[in-house]
C-alpha cells in the first residue's frame, strides 16, 4: 500500500471519533448519526488537523463537521436542474459545448454545503457505469469541445480508471481540453505530490488535450504548505489550475477573509475563476447561504484589496437556465447577465430584478426570469 493510501485510512468517518474534540450530549450525539446515514462524514486526518478546537467559530470544522442545522430540510436537492440535463446515468449535457461526466459518487472529504448531497457518498444511480456509452455519445455530439470529469470527486478514483478516461477522451478529435472537477488538492494533498504514477499519467496525456484541474479552496486556512506542494506538482506536469470558491455564510463573508484567499491563489499558481452564490440545498441553504444582496456588497468590497489577477473572476449562480453573472445593484434593482446559457434565447441576456435584502436565490426569492 502507498503512503498516502495509509494516511487516507486514518481519515475520521464516524461521529465517535469526534468525541475527543466536541462534547456531545446523547441526544446531540444520535441527531449527528442520523444526518451521517444520509450525508456522510468523512475527513482526512490531514484537513481534521486544521481545525483549531478553541474557536467554536474555526471555519475548518464547519467546513468538515456535520451540524444538526443539516436537519434543515428548507430548499431543494437539484437546485440547478442536473436532472432535466442528464443523457444516461453519469453524462450531463447542459451547456453546448461542455458535456460533464459524474464519474464517482466518492469523495474523500464530504463537505458540509455540497450541492450534490442528493447523492455523493450516498447514492450511484447518478454515476457513470459504461465509460464506452458516454464516449459514443460524446463523439456524435461534435458540438462538444470540452469534458468535465467530476463526482463526487474525479481523483478519488484509481490511476487506471483516470487513465481509462484519458485514453478515450484524448482520441476524440473535436475536444480541446479536459476538465477534471477535484478538491484533492485542498483537503488531502499528498493524494497528488506523493503519486508519481497519477502525474505522470497526467503529464502524458496533457501532450495530447490540455488538461485543467478545477479545485475549490474557500479559505485562507486551507492554503498551506502542503496545499502548495500538490500545486507546484500538478503544474510542473504542465497543467493549469482553476479555483472556484464558494461564497459561505461563517466561512469567507468578510472581505478581509475572502480576499486574503483571492489574493494567496495565484501564489499557489491558482488562477481564481468563479465565486459562486452558495445553492439553496436541503441542509445547507439555512446554514450557509447568504442574501443576494449581502453577497454583492461583500464582493464589491473584497476587489478594493485584490490585484488585478486576482479579481478576474466572476460572481455567479449555477442556476437552472445557465450559469448567471451577479453583476450589481443599481438604487434599486438587481443586475444579472448570463454568462452560459442552455436556452440558445437567453445568450448574453442581461436583466433586471427589484433589489430584496433578504433575496438568496431567482426564481425562488425573486421573480422567475421570463
Amino acid at each position: 500500500m502507498t503512503k498516502w493510501k495509509k494516511n487516507l485510512a486514518k481519515s475520521i468517518v464516524s461521529i465517535d471519533e469526534l468525541a475527543q474534540n466536541i462534547h456531545l450530549s446523547n441526544t446531540e450525539r444520535q441527531e449527528l448519526i442520523e444526518i451521517s446515514k444520509r450525508h456522510p462524514m468523512r475527513i482526512t486526518k490531514y484537513y481534521y488537523d486544521l481545525i483549531d478546537w478553541d474557536d467554536p467559530n474555526d471555519p475548518i470544522r464547519k467546513l468538515s463537521i456535520p451540524s444538526i442545522k443539516e436537519l434543515d430540510k428548507e430548499g431543494d436537492y437539484d437546485t440547478s436542474g442536473e436532472s432535466t440535463n442528464t443523457k444516461m446515468p453519469g453524462l450531463q449535457h447542459k451547456y453546448k459545448a461542455t458535456a460533464l461526466v459524474l464519474s464517482t459518487n466518492i469523495c474523500f472529504m464530504y463537505c458540509r454545503y455540497c450541492f450534490r448531497k442528493r447523492m455523493v457518498g450516498y447514492s450511484s444511480d447518478e454515476i457513470l457505469s459504461r465509460l464506452d456509452e458516454s464516449t459514443s455519445y460524446i463523439k456524435k455530439h461534435k458540438e462538444i469541445n470540452n469534458v468535465l470529469i467530476t463526482g463526487g470527486d474525479a481523483f478519488t478514483l484509481s490511476n487506471d480508471m483516470i487513465e481509462n478516461y484519458l485514453k478515450e477522451l484524448t482520441e476524440i478529435d473535436h475536444l480541446d481540453f479536459i476538465r477534471f472537477g477535484t478538491r484533492i488538492p485542498v483537503v488531502f494533498p499528498e493524494r497528488i505530490y506523493n503519486d508519481n504514477e497519477l502525474l505522470n499519467i497526467l503529464k502524458h496525456y496533457n501532450t495530447k488535450k490540455k488538461i485543467i484541474i478545477v479545485t475549490q479552496f474557500n479559505h485562507p486556512k486551507e492554503l498551506t504548505n502542503e496545499a502548495y506542494k500538490s500545486s507546484q506538482a500538478l503544474l510542473n506536469a504542465g497543467l493549469n489550475i482553476r479555483n472556484q470558491t464558494v461564497l459561505l455564510k461563517g466561512v469567507n463573508d468578510n472581505p478581509l477573509t475572502l480576499s486574503k484567499l483571492l489574493n494567496n491563489l495565484p501564489k499557489f499558481g491558482v488562477h481564481p475563476y468563479y465565486v459562486f452564490q452558495c445553492r439553496p440545498v436541503k441542509g445547507v441553504k439555512n446554514n450557509f447561504q447568504l442574501p443576494i444582496y449581502e453577497g454583492i456588497k461583500i464582493i464589491q468590497e473584497t476587489k478594493h484589496y485584490l490585484n488585478g489577477i486576482s479579481k478576474g473572476f466572476r460572481f455567479a449562480m449555477s442556476h437552472p437556465r445557465g450559469k448567471i453573472e451577479i453583476l450589481g445593484v443599481t438604487d434599486n434593482k438587481f443586475i444579472f447577465k448570463f454568462h452560459q446559457n442552455k436556452y440558445d434565447e437567453d445568450e448574453g441576456k442581461i436583466f433586471l430584478r427589484d433589489i430584496d435584502k433578504k433575496a438568496r436565490w431567482l426564481d425562488k426569492d425573486l421573480n422567475p426570469i421570463i
